[in-house]
């Protein structure tokens, strides 16, 4: 696949052949030169994880969409002194930034950038140019997906009229599509209501509707969702299992299975791919502020390792996707990747007072995060 242009033609032609010859529960150190080959942008020092039942393998870290704290490093991009989204996207260092972090993705193998808000697709859309062949995009135009037209039935107080929901998901799909110049999309994940079990059954199936649609249509090779609420997830698994391919959901470095109905037990079972967001508890696992030279800045790139081999050690789980704000956190995290998996005794102490220190730091816009304690 490297050097070619990859047209929506191609991969529906491509897609049921790559699903039969992916060397599914294989770590790199097994892979054969030719599997070696099938590996997007493929990388000696970087680990592969089958990437649920899509037949693809993809890096076992990999980029998040969200830049939270990029002002630390590029002041520029923050004008107005608001929220992360807020960013100047047109900020000649704010794009800088953003290509020179996917470049270091690339040289160390990372092969999947995560994507789910209008911004963040039109930044990472931008900095693929001339060379998305090597790296997989997940896509989510969440301003005008799920979240937003719940919220609209409910503010209209009016039933769900049948195809409605699935017209407005397939437009906000069509609509970032054409903003951001895509052909097609790696893994279209409707971002749905955090707490998803808001939604109702009909418009679950509205999103489903439209998620296969996508499919068929060649817009989107692979199609799931995300959402923070475990049981719905697991129950949404099960009543499609044809349909989700990929889920999108908390992943951190407290997270343990569950003893009984666990949802990696489902996961595994239907093999669904599971980008894990949060690894970091949105940066609470740190005291430095990011800022280049923080008097913090080797205990949190030590504590960002450790708390990468914790989650790695679940071999269920795909990918953590951390936001990551400069290539030297790219460097970290591909670094924790090639390092000894399991934590010494010196080294789970560390993680675990310090995920401590960060739970019990969580605003209440965060405090949910502990309901993935167990799953």
């Amino acid at each position: 696949m490297a050097g070619k242009k990859f047209s929506r033609r191609d991969f529906v032609r491509t897609s049921a052949a790559a699903a039969a010859g992916a060397a599914a529960g294989m770590a790199a150190s097994q892979l054969s030169a030719a599997d070696k080959q099938k590996i997007l942008n493929y990388n000696e020092n970087m680990e592969y994880r089958p990437w649920g039942k899509t037949g693809l393998m993809v890096s076992s870290a990999c980029l998040g969409g969200h830049w939270k704290r990029l002002d630390k490093v590029v002041p520029s991009c923050n004008k107005g002194g608001r929220g992360w989204l807020s960013f100047d996207l047109n900020d000649a260092g704010f794009q800088k930034n953003r290509y020179d972090v996917v470049s270091k993705c690339i040289e160390c193998g990372i092969n999947y950038i995560d994507a789910c808000t209008v911004q963040e697709c039109k930044a990472y859309a931008k900095a693929l140019e001339g060379r998305r062949d090597k790296m997989y995009l997940g896509f989510s135009w969440y301003q005008e997906e799920m979240r937003s037209l719940h919220n609209q039935l409910v503010k209209s107080k009016q039933p769900l009229k049948p195809g409605w929901m699935t017209g407005k998901l397939m437009e906000a799909l069509d609509k970032g599509m054409k903003e951001t110049r895509l052909e097609y999309v790696d893994l279209w994940r409707i971002t749905m209501h955090e707490q998803s079990s808001k939604h109702s059954d009909a418009e679950v199936e509205e999103m489903m509707k439209a998620l296969e649609m996508a499919r068929k249509q060649g817009k989107a090779r692979f199609i799931g969702f995300s959402s923070h609420d475990r049981p719905h997830i697991k129950k949404l698994i099960e009543a499609y299992p044809q349909i989700v391919d990929s889920i999108v959901t908390p992943y951190t470095a407290k997270t343990k299975e569950m003893p009984g109905d666990s949802l990696f037990k489902t996961l595994a079972e239907r093999q669904v791919g599971f980008f894990g967001i949060k690894p970091f508890s949105s940066n609470r696992l740190f005291k430095g502020d990011s800022t280049p030279g923080h008097a913090e800045a080797k205990r949190d790139s030590q504590l960002a390792r450790l708390a990468i081999r914790y989650i790695l050690c679940n071999p269920v789980i795909t990918a953590p996707i951390p936001g990551m704000i400069s290539p030297e956190q790219v460097e970290n995290v591909a670094k924790a990747v090639g390092e000894r998996r399991q934590l010494d005794v010196a080294e789970a102490k560390m993680l675990e007072e310090a995920m401590d220190e960060a739970w019990a730091q969580l605003g209440p816009d965060y405090t949910w995060l502990k309901d993935w304690e167990y799953v």
